[in-house]
């Protein structure tokens, strides 16, 4: 090769690599050069040659980018047409071109050259030429056409070096190789090597960039869908919101399920991260939109909105709010001249898409009063048309319930039903005569007796939210509950003796039929046909099922329903009393109507036979006694006995209710006696007071040890739905202060680290928090968690091997607790400080747990838990307080010359080692403290400094540059390894001015040039 030739191509990638420059023009006058040469050897070897100077450079300098780029399209363009290209076109001239045809099926000997090299590159030492090959390669494929065809020798060598790329050590290398297979995934193979890489990728690499580039190339496919959906619940954010963005332009809606639907939408709209919230409104929905023709009520149909209605009302708020105004009411549902749907065509999905564009409309406040005219009739036609659709849904009986569509039907009327209910808080109703009819009708609805129990509730609701007075509230509650339970027109009701008739023959003639069924059966099996023996015996079934339904049916028209015993109106009351309280206001007192409903509803109502009759009335009963503190010291005792004797779901009420009381009134509760009993006790002797006291305390006391230990029973207990409650109750308990037990705290320590309790995600995630924020609350809090630490352990350490405690690391245990009693993690360490100073030296946990553990080490010091608790106190911060270290440091002395351990006496020596440092470093704060002020010195000082910092010794300053230097490119490289986890703080410094920058940033740019030059000056 001439000089010239040599020249052209170093030119090349002089000018290749400035940014501006015209890379097209490049290639095409490089690729003249190249086709007017006979020997293209000399070429390659050339090309190589100045390619392996940007191949060395790990940092993406902008320099070495623009090479690779030019190096990709200088190769990428010796790409022979394709077969598809070639069949376009003219007749005439394939004749012409069958030979070069023929000569161009195999790849360029230039492209088959450069992967043959980047093949034999990327198994380099060096991890930038394993980067810089494998983004080489993934450009190459990637400015390929569509159509492309590679040899199937080359294609096999490039996926086999790139399936051992994604496994490469440094996470760049393994984006890059990610990225290069993904034209070579076969997603229709269920064996395809590629997918089965990335999906391996998308579930164990732990670099999220990775984790995204996988996700960015991955092909949809019944086997990868799952691993896709699986990573909308990736740890970082980033991955989170790419994988909605695939999921919206790569996976039609009719491709998941409903379920995958609804939990796609329910965790996306309510991430913690706003980008992730912002992809799916603006990427998701619209996209699945588009797909269905921009029908919404078509989308809420996809997603069952019966059995999730809340994730619905999310939707359709989501895609409100990106909607014009304009277009609100252009695609609102089909309402009629009464601004009404019509009673035959409402359906769940249009009447949730009313009410949600209702409560959208009405949220805008003064501005949205227009438009909601627009959707919405005035509140007393509304109330009529409510009224009238409630009063059509069937109360279906026994036998009707067992039919699965009509029950299917009569469902979908209670859901529309609740739908309307909920639709009436947008009404206005500041008007006395438009609040007065809904009130009407609302009251009229619940004394129906066909009124679904499932109503029953938001019935209440909106009613108690159209009186503002708590005592008008209760008056009116109480007159429907006496109208339910009493009414007017059902005592005269005559019994029809034509339909008792015609009952009373009706069952004679099943009788009859059924003896003569009978007598039919007895001759077949007499004459062995047990074929049609056999069809005999069914209809004798059916026939006897139809004679217990008549006799049914004549038993409930001779005996008419007692109202004040039958379950379903007691449940009716039940419910209507609980909302009311729900509704009340904490500091109303209980009057004389609602000590009424007391005697005569709730209280008998707790012996009831019915389950949920039950479980209400002891709901009633715990929230009337937060209203009273003497009911709640009254019926204390009974529902302490619910807690332990009834069903499971009464029992998990009851203990509620106990839970409430004891945050609100406290232990102290248990210290008073009920009226009855304090009247009784005032006319006792004077003499005899102080004894009445001390036996009083005694017995409070003595009844608080009694209910923790039926809360510890519970923790102990199988039932995991009263498990989980009794520890969420504990937690509340001891967070608010009513109880300081470290017993109590370490039983929860316990159970939170129990395997047992892995599935219980409600447990595990009310513990989890609750540890945090009752550790940082306060220094005692603190102290409690100090006092549990030998305790915990202890029962790990001792634990059977049969025991599930045996699975846990004791080591965790450690870190928890003393991450949790560390002063620093305290909120306000700063108002604990006054309190807890000895000699003005502040004392924190961790020196009294350093003291417990030293000696439980010199206890037994050949005790296998020996090495963790001396890994404990290298980990414990000893305060600053004299007395203390010096007894640690006795302590620790003497550990020293008991234990023999090795791995023990190094952790032991080291934190001697630490005292003494710190105390001599406290030595030297107070000398320096106690030293007169001299500024002469402080300047001679200064002077000192500032020539040792000039004229350093010889070796010094070459000695720190490297150790600096190879400390900051470990940095760096471990920066740009990271994914953002090890970001250290930003130092505040002043800022540079814009030609500074520039300046800075032209220093900082790399040239490729100077390499290169320089090693031809050598050569």
């Amino acid at each position: 090769m001439t000089a010239d030739s040599e020249m052209e191509i170093k030119e090349a990638f002089s000018r290749a690599q400035k940014g501006h420059s015209n890379k097209a023009k490049l290639v095409a006058v490089l690729k003249s050069r190249y086709n007017k040469l006979e020997d293209k050897t000399l070429f390659h070897d050339e090309f190589i040659h100045y390619l392996k100077y940007a191949m060395i450079v790990y940092k993406r300098e902008p320099a070495v980018e623009n090479v690779i780029e030019f190096v990709a399209k200088f190769a990428s363009s010796f790409q022979s047409p394709s077969k598809n290209d070639k069949e376009g076109e003219k007749e005439t001239e394939k004749e012409e071109e069958v030979d070069e045809d023929e000569e161009e099926e195999d790849d360029h000997p230039f492209l088959t050259f450069i992967f043959n090299f980047l093949l034999e590159s990327h198994k380099a030492n060096s991890h930038a030429v394993r980067f810089r090959a494998c983004q080489l390669i993934n450009k190459l494929l990637g400015s390929m056409a569509e159509n492309a065809q590679i040899d199937d020798d080359l294609f096999d060598n490039i996926h086999q070096a790139m399936l051992i790329r994604v496994t490469d050590k440094f996470p760049n290398v393994r984006i890059q190789a990610a990225l290069a297979m993904t034209r070579l995934q076969q997603p229709h193979d269920p064996d395809c090597p590629t997918v089965s890489a990335y999906m391996l990728i998308l579930e164990n690499d732990s670099n999220a960039e990775v984790r995204r580039a996988v996700l960015s190339c991955i092909a949809m496919s019944p086997s990868t869908l799952p691993k896709v959906l699986k990573r909308t619940r990736d740890v970082k954010e980033a991955v989170r919101k790419l994988a909605y963005q695939v999921l919206a332009d790569k996976v039609h809606i009719r491709a998941l399920s409903i379920a995958q639907r609804v939990n796609l939408l329910q965790q996306g709209l309510h991430d913690s991260s706003e980008a992730v919230r912002e992809a799916v409104r603006s990427r998701l929905l619209p996209s699945w939109l588009q797909r269905l023709d921009g029908d919404v009520v078509e989308l809420l149909h996809r997603l069952d909105v019966e059995n999730c209605s809340q994730t619905a009302l999310d939707v359709l708020r989501a895609i409100f709010t990106n909607m014009p105004e304009d277009q609100l009411l252009q695609d609102r549902v089909l309402l009629d001249s009464s601004k009404l749907i019509p009673g035959d065509s409402l359906s769940c999905e249009n009447v949730l898409y009313w009410r949600a564009l209702c409560e959208f409309v009405k949220a805008k406040g003064d501005e949205g009063e227009e438009m909601l005219e627009k959707v919405l009739p005035d509140a007393a036609t509304y109330a009529d048309y409510l009224y009238r659709f409630v009063k059509a849904v069937p109360l279906l009986s026994e036998q009707q319930r067992a039919d699965f569509n009509t029950l299917e039907l009569v469902m979908t009327k209670e859901f529309i039903s609740q739908q309307l209910i909920l639709l009436a808080g947008c009404l206005d109703t500041n008007e006395e005569g438009s609040r007065k009819r809904v009130l009407a009708v609302l009251q009229e609805m619940l004394c129906l007796p066909q009124t679904p129990p499932s109503l029953v509730s938001l019935l209440t609701e909106k009613l108690l939210s159209l009186v503002p007075d708590d005592n008008r509230r209760i008056q009116t509650v109480a007159e429907i509950i006496s109208d339910v339970r009493e009414p007017i027109a059902e005592a005269s009701q005559p019994v029809d003796q034509d339909e008792k008739r015609r009952q009373q023959i009706k069952l004679a003639e099943v009788k009859v039929r059924i003896l003569e069924v009978k007598q039919e059966l007895e001759d077949c099996i007499a004459a062995q046909e047990f074929s049609h023996a056999a069809q005999l015996k069914d209809s004798i079934t059916e026939l006897e099922n139809q004679r217990d339904l008549v006799l049914q049916g004549m038993a409930e028209c001779s005996q008419p329903v007692d109202r004040e015993s039958d379950p379903d109106t007691l449940l009716r009351c039940l419910t209507m009393c609980a909302e009311l309280l729900k509704q009340m206001n904490i500091k109303t007192r209980i009057g004389p109507t609602m000590s009424a409903i007391m005697s005569s509803l709730i209280l008998p109502c707790i012996a009831n036979s019915h389950p949920a009759v039950r479980n209400t009335a002891v709901v009633c009963l715990g929230t009337c006694a937060l209203h009273s503190k003497e009911l709640a010291k009254t019926h204390m005792v009974l529902l302490l006995q619910i807690a332990q004797l009834d069903e499971v779901k009464i029992r998990i009420s009851a203990l509620r209710s106990l839970i409430d009381l004891l945050l609100l009134f406290g232990f102290q509760l248990l210290s008073e006696k009920p009226v009855t009993q304090a009247a009784l006790a005032s006319h006792s002797p004077g003499g005899q007071e102080e004894g009445l006291s001390d036996e009083k305390g005694d017995m409070a006391e003595d009844t608080a040890q009694s209910i923790l230990g039926l809360l510890s029973e519970f923790l102990d207990g199988e039932v995991t739905d009263l498990r989980t409650e009794t520890a969420e109750g504990l937690a509340k308990l001891m967070y608010t202060g009513r109880i300081s037990s470290a017993k109590m705290l370490s039983r929860l320590v316990l159970l939170w680290y129990n395997p047992v309790t892995e599935d219980d995600t409600r447990l595990r995630h009310c513990l989890g928090v609750f540890f945090q924020l009752y550790a940082r609350e306060s220094r005692a809090h603190q102290e409690v968690v100090g006092e549990c630490f030998l305790p915990t352990i202890r029962t790990l350490m001792n634990a059977p091997v049969t025991s599930p405690l045996a699975e846990v690391d004791p080591g965790n245990v450690v870190e928890l607790l003393v991450e949790l009693t560390r002063p620093g993690a305290l909120i306000k360490p700063s108002q604990t400080n006054e309190t807890f100073v000895r000699s003005g030296q502040e004392v924190c946990v961790h020196d009294s747990m350093a003291l417990r553990v030293c000696g439980e080490i010199l206890k037994d010091h050949t005790a296998p838990e020996v090495r963790l608790y001396a890994k404990t106190l290298s980990n414990l911060e000893i305060s600053t307080n004299e007395a203390t270290r010096q007894e640690v440091h006795a302590l620790l002395q003497e550990i020293t010359q008991v234990v023999k351990d090795r791995i023990c006496l190094r952790a032991v020596e080291k934190v001697i080692d630490r005292l003494v440092a710190s105390t001599e470093q406290a030595e030297r704060r107070n000398e320096t403290a106690l030293q007169p002020l001299d500024i002469n010195a402080d300047e001679a000082v200064t002077e000192d400094l500032s020539k040792s910092v000039k004229k350093p010794k010889r070796g010094q300053k070459k000695a720190a540059t490297a150790k600096g230097g190879r400390k900051a490119s470990r940095r760096a490289e471990s920066s740009e390894e990271s994914d953002g986890e090890n970001v250290p703080e930003s130092v505040p410094v002043a800022r540079p001015s814009r030609r500074a920058k520039t300046a800075a940033l032209e220093k900082t740019k790399l040239d490729l040039n100077p390499l290169i030059d320089q090693e031809a000056n050598t050569s």
